[in-house]
């Protein structure tokens, strides 16, 4: 038996399955679309979206690399890159699969009311994460807070930003929350953050040498950054003390704030300790009338 014959052979054992797999299924415009129409039309949207992570990928991690460009700029463009070969893609891909683009666009419009009513939450999402991509007033590797979130931002998607606690824990926020809510960005400008740590001590001392222990403390903190210089601020006269701030830069501790203030007042109090500064606190005069005296008043009223 020769390869013809062979070939012959297995087109007659698969010519049930080509014959259903050829059947035409529907129609839209001119173009007939079969069950192998429908896969290859398939297996071409996964092989576009693959190649676009990969050309993402690449833009990001090596060519946008070399230019030495922040990270969370590089993910935003290469987003948006991305965004722009499935676009391109999908038009090659309709095209060369005869797809008329007009009764294409029939059928989209009548798609759109349905879309319009039921899919109104996603649509607004996508247009906001298309206006955070080109505003961008948050990136990747930015320190956010949106409500009662506080994170880093560690992806930004077409339809929600992933953003990731001080505990691990990954939250997943819709794209329309970033636009249409207050959102506090820690980091947007750079990643150097102001650290308040309050503090305060008896009438007895001297502020004068008060403010000078606490900045030789926080001076000594290689987590302090020394332009800005830190500032101790005269808050107020307190019930039972003089109140000061500890005002501090940092950019390590832009997650942790409070880890420096912690380190902070650790360093304060073995000085205070040590230089005898007093650390009041707060007291009060109770009164205690006898219970028989009480009564005596009550009668001679």
């Amino acid at each position: 038996m020769d390869f013809k014959e062979i070939l012959d052979k297995l087109g007659e054992i698969f010519k049930p399955v080509i014959d259903i797999l050829s059947y035409p299924v529907f129609n839209l415009g001119k173009t007939e679309f079969t069950l192998i129409t429908i896969l290859s039309l398939i297996l071409s949207f996964v092989a576009l979206v693959y190649i676009s992570n990969l050309i993402r990928k690449l833009l990001v991690t090596k060519v946008m690399a070399r230019y030495n460009i922040e990270y969370g700029i590089r993910q935003t463009y290469g987003y948006i890159f991305r965004l722009f070969v499935l676009t391109v893609g999908t038009l090659i891909i309709l095209n060369s699969f005869g797809i008329n683009f007009t009764t294409l666009g029939i059928v989209v419009g009548a798609l759109g009311v349905g879309i319009g009513f039921g899919l109104q939450t996603i649509v607004d999402n996508i247009v906001s994460g298309m206006i955070i991509l080109f505003d961008q007033p948050i990136k990747v590797g930015d320190r956010v807070e949106v409500g009662e979130i506080v994170g880093d931002i560690i992806k930004i998607g077409g339809r929600a930003t992933t953003i990731r606690t001080n505990d691990n824990i990954i939250v997943i926020v819709p794209n329309s929350e970033f636009i249409s809510k207050m959102v506090i960005n820690w980091s947007h400008n750079d990643r150097r953050i102001r650290i308040k740590v309050p503090l305060g001590v008896s009438y007895k001392e001297d502020p004068e040498r008060v403010r000078r222990i606490v900045l030789e403390v926080a001076n000594k903190n290689d987590n302090v950054l020394s332009n800005p210089e830190p500032f101790l601020l005269f808050t107020e006269y307190g019930n039972s003390s003089i109140d000061f701030t500890l005002l501090v830069w940092s950019t390590k501790y832009v997650d942790r704030p409070a880890f420096l203030q912690s380190e902070l007042y650790y360093a304060i109090f073995q000085r205070f300790r040590e230089e005898n500064i007093e650390i009041p606190f707060p007291q009060r005069d109770i009164n205690f009338r006898n219970e028989l005296e009480i009564k005596k008043d009550g009668e001679q009223q």
